[in-house]
Protein backbone atom coordinates (compact mmCIF):
# COMPACT_ATOMS: atom_id res chain seq x y z
CA UNK A 1 0.00 0.00 0.00
CA UNK A 2 1.13 3.64 -0.39
CA UNK A 3 1.97 5.77 2.25
CA UNK A 4 -0.75 8.54 2.72
CA UNK A 5 0.55 11.86 1.24
CA UNK A 6 -0.76 14.65 3.83
CA UNK A 7 -0.05 12.63 6.78
CA UNK A 8 3.47 11.76 5.05
CA UNK A 9 3.73 15.93 4.61
CA UNK A 10 2.31 16.13 8.31
CA UNK A 11 4.58 13.84 10.00
CA UNK A 12 7.82 15.35 8.07
CA UNK A 13 6.28 19.04 9.70
CA UNK A 14 5.92 17.29 13.26
CA UNK A 15 10.05 16.12 12.90
CA UNK A 16 11.07 19.58 11.77
CA UNK A 17 8.91 20.82 15.25
CA UNK A 18 9.96 18.09 17.39
CA UNK A 19 13.56 18.45 16.60
CA UNK A 20 12.82 22.57 17.52
CA UNK A 21 11.24 21.48 20.64
CA UNK A 22 14.04 19.44 21.50
CA UNK A 23 16.67 21.93 21.22
CA UNK A 24 14.89 24.13 23.87
CA UNK A 25 13.06 26.17 21.58
CA UNK A 26 9.29 24.67 22.81
CA UNK A 27 8.31 24.05 18.88
CA UNK A 28 9.51 27.13 17.58
CA UNK A 29 13.00 27.82 15.39
CA UNK A 30 15.79 29.43 18.03
CA UNK A 31 16.19 32.50 15.61
CA UNK A 32 13.94 34.65 14.44
CA UNK A 33 12.86 34.42 10.36
CA UNK A 34 15.06 37.78 9.20
CA UNK A 35 18.21 36.44 11.46
CA UNK A 36 17.92 32.89 9.49
CA UNK A 37 17.23 34.85 6.12
CA UNK A 38 20.48 36.98 6.46
CA UNK A 39 22.19 33.55 7.32
CA UNK A 40 20.81 32.22 4.57
CA UNK A 41 21.85 34.67 2.24
CA UNK A 42 25.43 33.97 3.19
CA UNK A 43 25.67 30.07 3.36
CA UNK A 44 23.53 27.43 2.62
CA UNK A 45 21.07 26.15 5.74
CA UNK A 46 22.01 23.34 7.74
CA UNK A 47 20.33 20.54 9.67
CA UNK A 48 16.63 20.81 10.52
CA UNK A 49 17.10 24.71 11.02
CA UNK A 50 15.86 26.19 7.73
CA UNK A 51 13.18 28.61 6.39
CA UNK A 52 10.73 26.59 5.88
CA UNK A 53 7.76 26.97 8.28
CA UNK A 54 6.31 25.25 10.20
CA UNK A 55 2.40 24.55 11.13
CA UNK A 56 2.36 24.69 15.22
CA UNK A 57 -0.56 24.13 15.58
CA UNK A 58 -0.64 21.33 13.02
CA UNK A 59 2.72 19.48 14.64
CA UNK A 60 1.21 19.72 17.98
CA UNK A 61 -2.09 18.02 16.63
CA UNK A 62 0.35 15.32 15.12
CA UNK A 63 2.16 15.31 17.83
CA UNK A 64 -1.11 13.98 19.80
CA UNK A 65 -1.78 11.71 16.96
CA UNK A 66 1.70 9.95 17.00
CA UNK A 67 1.93 9.93 21.44
CA UNK A 68 -2.05 7.79 21.28
CA UNK A 69 0.31 5.28 19.72
CA UNK A 70 2.64 4.88 22.32
CA UNK A 71 0.04 2.96 24.62
CA UNK A 72 -2.03 1.42 21.32
CA UNK A 73 0.17 0.32 18.88
CA UNK A 74 4.15 0.44 20.26
CA UNK A 75 5.41 -1.06 17.12
CA UNK A 76 4.37 1.68 14.93
CA UNK A 77 5.22 4.99 17.72
CA UNK A 78 9.02 3.00 17.41
CA UNK A 79 9.22 3.02 13.70
CA UNK A 80 8.04 6.63 13.85
CA UNK A 81 10.40 7.73 15.99
CA UNK A 82 13.27 6.20 14.58
CA UNK A 83 12.60 7.24 10.83
CA UNK A 84 11.49 10.88 11.84
CA UNK A 85 13.26 11.72 15.03
CA UNK A 86 16.63 9.89 14.97
CA UNK A 87 16.67 10.36 11.24
CA UNK A 88 17.92 6.48 10.90
CA UNK A 89 15.89 5.89 7.42
CA UNK A 90 14.29 2.53 6.45
CA UNK A 91 17.11 0.47 6.36
CA UNK A 92 18.59 1.86 9.62
CA UNK A 93 15.29 1.18 11.19
CA UNK A 94 15.10 -2.49 9.96
CA UNK A 95 18.41 -3.37 11.07
CA UNK A 96 17.62 -1.54 14.25
CA UNK A 97 14.11 -3.04 15.08
CA UNK A 98 15.28 -6.78 13.26
CA UNK A 99 13.22 -6.74 10.50
CA UNK A 100 12.83 -6.45 6.87
CA UNK A 101 12.65 -2.80 5.04
CA UNK A 102 9.33 -4.37 3.77
CA UNK A 103 8.09 -4.39 6.98
CA UNK A 104 9.15 -1.22 7.92
CA UNK A 105 7.05 0.00 5.00
CA UNK A 106 4.16 -1.65 6.00
CA UNK A 107 4.18 -0.25 9.23
CA UNK A 108 5.10 3.32 8.16
CA UNK A 109 1.68 2.98 6.10
CA UNK A 110 -0.23 1.45 9.35
CA UNK A 111 1.31 4.55 11.68
CA UNK A 112 -0.27 7.27 8.27
CA UNK A 113 -3.58 4.98 8.57
CA UNK A 114 -4.08 5.12 12.27
CA UNK A 115 -3.09 8.85 12.55
CA UNK A 116 -5.18 9.69 10.10
CA UNK A 117 -8.29 8.07 11.50
CA UNK A 118 -7.04 9.57 14.83
CA UNK A 119 -7.33 12.99 13.54
CA UNK A 120 -10.94 12.39 11.46
CA UNK A 121 -12.00 11.26 15.19
CA UNK A 122 -10.51 14.74 16.26
CA UNK A 123 -12.47 16.57 13.92
CA UNK A 124 -15.78 14.79 14.35
CA UNK A 125 -15.73 15.18 18.42
CA UNK A 126 -15.28 18.85 17.58
CA UNK A 127 -17.96 18.85 15.18
CA UNK A 128 -20.31 17.37 18.17
CA UNK A 129 -19.16 19.74 20.66
CA UNK A 130 -19.96 22.89 18.45
CA UNK A 131 -23.29 20.95 17.97
CA UNK A 132 -24.09 20.69 21.36
CA UNK A 133 -23.01 24.25 21.84
CA UNK A 134 -25.41 25.33 19.06
CA UNK A 135 -28.04 23.06 20.83
CA UNK A 136 -27.66 24.49 24.24
CA UNK A 137 -27.50 28.10 22.53
CA UNK A 138 -31.23 27.72 20.39
CA UNK A 139 -32.70 26.26 23.77
CA UNK A 140 -31.36 29.25 25.24
CA UNK A 141 -32.25 31.83 22.97
CA UNK A 142 -28.75 32.84 22.40
CA UNK A 143 -25.87 34.12 24.78
CA UNK A 144 -26.80 37.43 24.78
CA UNK A 145 -28.02 38.91 28.16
Amino acid sequence: MARIEHIKRRLDNWAMWRARRDANGLGFPSQNILAVWMASTKQPPKGRETTIPVLHLEAEETDRAVQSLKQSKPHLFLVLELIYLRDMGVLGTARRIGRAPSTVHAQLDAADRAIDEWLREMVRDRERKLAQLWAVKDRLGGFTS
